[in-house]
């Protein structure tokens, strides 16, 4: 086979993209669906064009036309950019429909669609639009309304929505004030979140544990830790008992702002108080990962005798923290006593601790331990992830070594364990082994790929026709063109 024939073959072949052999959205119950939804929208459109914005809500009911999320989209996409206010009053219809009920998705779907974050405007024309049509608005209409703020995080306007609520002789609930204050939490603004927490009081409502969440992240966030702090003693005074959800936050908190020694008090109160506070491996995690960010390894070794102690397993993300921590100040040695030990607690598998580890090794240029490691692995029996395979392997490559990145992938291989590499590594070490004449190994690997059923990226196919113009090796290319096909 001529070495253009051989070009020509993998620049069509790779700029073609891979047919499915067949799509459920062809399917007989899926075109039905479909052809259902898309006709649901034609009417309902249909209706909202001939009778226009006026009062649509007294008329939408005549339309015998079942609702769903593909329906509502529709609905929607016909009515941008020019009709948002008829969308906007077709989506709150629809949310208040016994059959049919928003998603968090859809909420997302419908600021996109109307353009919510651009012209939030249109939040105020809506409301205003039922006032002046005389509308009876549920305080149902008034939470889809506050969902779509909070979903395009528009606070003042939802301040404006709850305030509006008294005009329609409707009184605001928990939930509704808990997204207003939310909003004023994110914005940062702790002041108005905080007067509004206590106008609750003044309505006969109580904060709740989300409303106490959301002020104790808005204060951490505004650097406010005292008020933050206070605020679980608050709780505890109204008749709601902070849990673990309340502290963790407010750990995660402090220790993000690097106050460790009042986190090692908020988790000597947890491990005290017991019960629905008990911190859990979230929490023990939280103040690890403080500590090794800190270049304090020590004293997160210490929280993991602790944790230990409490009666609660490690997982991977903090034996993964911790080894980041000991390798970032060199200490390899104690990285491996401290995967022997949770290994032996049964929580963590030595495939996960050692994947880890490879991933801390590569990271801190610490490359021949990374390849011991990783051999020792796949002699012992130990499955390496695809994650640490792939990074070490892609490394070697970078370093000129593709022959010992293909040695390692061709011994996984061999071992037939279920871990997989990236699928562009393989054109990585191929084009490599194209390049360092190691043609063996390449016809070996080719036939690899062949077998597996994975296609030559089309950035390497000229680097690798290109090398092989300098070998005539009838067997390597007849390989190589199998894998463009």
């Amino acid at each position: 086979m001529a070495l253009s024939s051989i070009s020509k073959l993998f620049s069509l072949s790779n700029s073609l993209k891979a047919t499915p052999k067949f799509s459920t959205l062809n399917s007989p119950t899926a075109t039905a669906t479909a052809t259902a939804s898309a006709s649901s929208a034609e009417q309902f459109y249909t209706h909202l064009q001939r009778h226009g914005v006026n009062n649509i809500e007294k008329t939408l009911p005549s339309v015998q036309a079942p609702l769903d999320f593909k329906c509502v989209t529709e609905v929607l996409h016909r009515c941008q950019p020019n009709q948002s206010q008829i969308g906007l009053r077709f989506f709150i219809w629809a949310g208040l429909q016994s059959n049919y009920r928003h998603s968090s998705f859809m909420y997302s779907k419908a600021c996109e669609l109307l353009q919510i974050n651009r012209n939030p405007g249109v939040v105020v024309d809506i409301v205003e639009g039922y006032r002046v049509d005389g509308c009876v608005v549920s305080a149902k209409a008034f939470k889809v309304v506050l969902n779509l703020c909070k979903e395009a995080r528009l606070a003042n306007e939802a301040l404006w929505v709850l305030r509006k609520m008294k005009e329609f002789s409707l009184q605001a609930d928990t939930t509704v004030y808990n997204v207003v204050i939310r909003l004023f939490c994110e914005k940062g603004e702790m002041d108005m979140a905080e007067e509004l927490m206590n106008e609750m009081g003044l309505s006969d409502l109580y904060p709740d544990i989300i409303t106490y969440v959301a002020m104790i992240k808005g204060f951490c966030n505004v650097g406010r830790l005292e008020d933050a702090c206070g605020l679980v003693k608050f709780m505890r005074g109204h008749g709601c008992m902070p849990n673990v959800v309340v502290y963790s936050t407010l750990l995660d908190r402090v220790c993000k702002c690097g106050s460790m020694g009042r986190a090692l008090e908020l988790l000597g109160e947890m491990e005290k108080e017991g019960g629905d506070c008990s911190p859990n491996v979230v929490t023990y995690t939280s103040v690890i990962q403080s500590f090794c960010k800190k270049g304090q390894t020590m004293e997160a070794l210490e929280i993991l005798d602790r944790m230990e102690a409490f009666g609660c397993a490690p997982n991977r993300v903090t034996v993964s923290s911790l080894i980041n921590g000991l390798c970032m100040e060199g200490c390899v040695e104690k990285a491996y006593k401290v995967i022997d030990k949770v290994v032996a607690g049964d929580s963590v598998s030595y495939g996960d601790c050692y994947s880890s580890l490879i991933l801390y090794l590569v990271k801190f240029k610490k490359l021949e331990d990374a390849q011991k490691l990783f051999r020792e692995m796949l002699a012992s029996g130990v499955k390496p992830d695809s994650l640490a395979s792939s990074i070490l392997i892609r490394e070697l490559c970078l370093e000129g070594r593709v022959l010992d990145g293909f040695c390692l992938s061709d011994e996984i291989e061999k071992l037939e364990f279920l871990t997989s590499i990236d699928s562009d590594l393989y054109s990585i070490l191929l084009d490599g082994l194209c390049q360092q004449s190691h043609l063996v190994e390449a016809a070996k690997l080719a036939r690899l790929m062949l077998k597996k059923g994975i296609r030559l990226k089309a950035s390497y196919s000229d680097s690798i026709v290109e090398h092989l113009k300098k070998f005539e090796d009838e067997e390597l290319l007849k390989h190589l063109s199998k894998i463009g096909k």
